[in-house]
């Protein structure tokens, strides 16, 4: 089966692809390597180095002919998209309209998206599911939110078959503090420099940490089943940002110094996803908990800490 990646060489889509070579698959990755790297790439794929939003991008999906495109490359930085929603919307819009027009060129069987849970905003509640109505209060959140949209309408109109995964706070190894970075990259880049890690706010905003594992799981999942779903992929509990610290401060053996700094604009303050519909139709669940996680995390990035 002959599968394409796009971001494949990003922290997230890298994992994806070492999975689906396992599993045998013809895998093609296209990324532009703005914040993916060419190392991240395994030996046995093929990396096409082309932005999403380009002729090139689209020529390669279109020769290639894949079964299936897994959707990951984005623009995924709350911050840099309230700098510059044109660009972000050029990433995530624009570009997942090109590889949609690609998909149905080249006859592609399904498209696998990776959204947020930045497109529900502050829903109030404390935990999310599917058929809360999305209000963003980031411009990423919206750009996602868009092109969720648009790939159900390529869908009816033209018959493409998609699965939309709305992912919790993914973290890992490879994941890096800038860019898709995420809280847990960048406290780990701090505790590597012997630094102490910025809070924003009180800390006790919270998150659905979800580990990058679970994560390349459910897209596998997504392979064969959700057909024409939007299914949260988190792990329905939430972790405080003075919670993770604390689980750190664990896997480090000493007491981790933080310092507070005000919130900023278009953080939410609380996101826990309800995974029950992810569990009923992709059969899948995440397998680890945010302590395991952390220190599986914690050993591949700061081995000399041990």
């Amino acid at each position: 089966m002959i599968v394409a990646v796009t971001g494949g060489a990003g922290f997230i889509g890298s994992h994806l692809t070492e999975a689906l070579l396992a599993q045998g698959a013809d895998v093609h990755v296209i990324d532009n390597l703005s914040s993916g790297y060419r190392v991240n790439v395994p030996d046995g794929a093929v990396l096409h180095e082309a932005d999403i939003r380009s002729p090139h991008a689209r020529a390669v999906i279109e020769g290639l002919r894949p079964e299936v495109v897994f959707h990951l490359a984005a623009q995924a930085d709350v911050q840099r998209s309230i700098a510059d929603p044109a660009e972000d919307a050029s990433v995530n819009i624009a570009g997942t309209l090109n590889v949609l027009a690609a998909c149905r060129e080249a006859g592609a069987r399904k498209i696998v998206f990776a959204s947020t849970s930045a497109v529900y905003g502050n829903v109030g509640k404390e935990i999310v599911s599917e058929r809360d109505k999305a209000e963003p209060v980031s411009f990423y959140g919206l750009s996602k939110r868009t092109a969720e949209q648009y790939i159900r309408i390529y869908s009816q109109l033209h018959g493409l078959d998609y699965t939309i995964l709305r992912y919790g706070n993914v973290y890992g190894p490879r994941q890096t503090p800038k860019g898709e970075g995420g809280v847990v990259a960048v406290f780990l880049e701090r505790l590597r420099q012997a630094a102490s890690p910025v809070v924003h706010g009180d800390g006790e905003q919270t998150r659905d940490f979800v580990y990058v594992k679970d994560i390349v799981a459910a897209n596998l999942a997504a392979l064969t089943r959700g057909s024409r779903e939007t299914l949260n992929a988190g792990t329905g509990r939430a972790t405080s940002v003075n919670e993770l610290l604390r689980l750190l401060e664990r896997c480090a053996g000493v007491p981790i110094e933080r310092r507070h700094v005000p919130g900023r604009p278009g953080d939410i303050r609380h996101s826990r996803l309800d995974p029950r519909r992810a569990r009923r139709t992709l059969r899948w669940t995440a397998a680890y908990d945010t302590a395991g996680g952390i220190a599986e995390t914690y050993a591949s990035t700061l081995p000399s800490s041990r």
